[in-house]
């Protein structure tokens, strides 16, 4: 086999791996930026085409962060040119896990459009603080992805979960005020 079919082999595989690796944290995130699958998906194959096609090189921490600020910025991208993120995520919303009766089913399915309102509501760096963080990046990658030191992670994401909490008290009238964490 000719050496450049070999680096052509190597460079597919690896490509392989990172989208195998890494395609369903970032279709997660998606999904939480979106509250719809199937945009969801578009967008993290996208973040994917586009490392192919701007042949993006790079350690695999980097490569996610890249992955990562590609998505956020086709979300965005997108939303500008849709008259109203909200109430895309109202007519649109994701299906509630099966429950054991309707009530807990109504109830779950109020509280994931409370905590989607929430978000929305929130200054974009604190909803990718927020989410970011709950995809498990590490502070290094949240910090590169906001373009702040690794140090102010922190401060920074206590201080995007205390707004979040006060908006979502706020929204839901004190209703889950007992089950907040922070």
């Amino acid at each position: 086999m000719p050496q450049g079919n070999r680096i052509l082999d190597a460079e597919r595989m690896e490509i392989k791996a990172l989208f195998d690796d890494q395609f369903p944290t970032l279709y997660r995130y998606c999904l939480r930026m979106t509250g719809e699958p199937d945009l969801a998906q578009d967008v993290a194959q996208e973040a994917f085409v586009r490392l192919v096609r701007d042949d993006v090189q790079g350690p695999v921490p980097a490569l996610k962060a890249w992955l990562f600020r590609v998505a956020s910025n086709l979300v965005r991208d997108r939303y500008r040119v849709t008259e109203n993120r909200r109430r895309l995520l109202e007519i649109n919303p994701v299906a509630p896990e099966p429950a054991d009766d309707v009530h807990e089913s109504l109830e779950r399915t109020e509280t994931v459009a409370a905590v989607r309102r929430v978000l929305e509501g929130l200054p974009e760096r604190d909803r990718v603080l927020l989410l970011m963080r709950e995809e498990g990046f590490s502070y290094a990658e949240i910090a590169e992805e906001i373009e702040v030191k690794a140090s102010s992670v922190g401060t920074l994401l206590a201080r995007a979960q205390r707004r979040f909490a006060d908006a979502f008290r706020e929204s839901t009238g004190d209703l889950y005020h007992g089950e907040m964490t922070s």
